[in-house]
């Protein structure tokens, strides 16, 4: 058996699967921050005049 080798083989595994867990998770960042602004735009399109006009008398 090839001790070292195989030391090396799973010690790049090690990190190719850190660097496929710290992706994954910057997608579910990404999708969820999707999610929040299409909920947004949803309220929004319920309440089209919403924040349209401003009242500037005193």
């Amino acid at each position: 058996m090839d001790i070292p080798g195989l030391s090396v083989a799973m010690s790049q595994a090690n990190v190719i699967n850190d660097v496929n867990i710290a992706v994954l998770s910057k997608t579910l960042d990404t999708v969820e921050e999707s999610g929040e602004l299409m909920i947004q735009m949803m309220e929004q399109s319920v309440n089209p005049h919403l924040g349209a006009n401003i009242d500037v008398r005193v």
